[in-house]
């Protein structure tokens, strides 16, 4: 089978293991497979909610001063358009600006991650495919900041909610036993974000460095917001290994991660396992 995702409203890393539990990913073996990262400071919320009268499932982490994640992955970057925003008014805080004013967790660089997967309990798969999340985003960017690798310290790739993101997608593929993934192309936002040395273009450069690395495709909409996060963009460079589905196919499950923002179009995550229709016997 082949898991594809139809990423029509953006990615990111929540939306990712939400959509991924709602598939039918083991929630009782994601739980302990976190514990085992010996990591503290946070809570899980998983429920079901909906956008625009789609239900899925919801994925947040929240960190003990009680402020949620929403994928705040990023403290670098910090929204300045939202939906239907005047960019001539004062900008909104976005939940990564919001989150901001949290970002007292230790910036952790590559090397200390890497070894809390390490000598975690995970199974060497997902060991090895959270790795491969990280290094990608690792290398996105220092090339952003025009440093290397190693001395880059993350609050993105630091921060207990995006280290507990990204693990939790590892966990997900592996146990749902994923070899196959596809992607459709990548819907992307517009307008701009807010970082402590001026205002950026979305999407933001690490997403670019993904995407110009990657080859996945990318396309520009009239949404004014933030669509596709780094980690969103390092979860689809990590999986995706083929091409293109079948012209033809069966659908055997879908998954729906609802999004925290809200949008005129439903702002889900949707997967779906699909198998090639067999050939009748003559």
């Amino acid at each position: 089978m082949i898991l594809y995702f139809e990423c029509f409203s953006g990615i990111s890393g929540d939306m990712s293991v939400a959509s991924l539990l709602d598939l039918g990913a083991d929630k009782h073996a994601l739980l302990n497979a976190l514990d085992s990262l010996n990591i503290d400071g946070y809570k899980l919320e998983i429920d079901t909610k909906d956008k625009c009268g789609i239900f899925g499932t919801s994925f947040n982490v929240v960190l003990m001063d009680n402020s949620h994640s929403e994928e705040s992955e990023n403290c670098h970057y910090h929204h300045v358009s939202e939906a239907g925003q005047d960019l001539s008014e004062e900008p909104e805080l976005s939940h990564d600006e919001q989150d901001s004013k949290h970002c007292s967790h230790h910036h952790r660089n590559l090397k200390e991650i890497l070894e809390i997967i390490s000598e975690s309990q995970l199974t060497e798969n997902a060991k090895a495919l959270a790795s491969k999340i990280f290094n990608i985003l690792a290398r996105a960017e220092a090339k952003a900041h025009n440093k290397s690798v190693d001395e880059v310290h993350f609050h993105e790739v630091g921060a207990v909610d995006s280290i507990v993101d990204i693990v939790s997608v590892a966990v997900c593929i592996d146990n749902l036993n994923i070899t196959k993934v596809a992607t459709s192309t990548v819907y992307e936002g517009t307008g701009f974000v807010k970082c402590a040395h001026g205002i950026m273009p979305v999407p933001v450069p690490a997403v670019v460095n993904i995407f110009q690395e990657s080859g996945l495709k990318l396309r520009i909409t009239e949404t004014r917001s933030e669509l596709v996060t780094p980690t969103g963009a390092a979860v689809l460079a990590a999986l995706v290994n083929i091409d293109s589905v079948p012209e033809e196919f069966h659908i055997v499950k879908t998954g729906i991660g609802v999004g925290h923002k809200d949008f005129p179009n439903a702002n889900i995550l949707r997967t779906m396992l699909i198998e090639e229709p067999k050939k009748k016997e003559l």
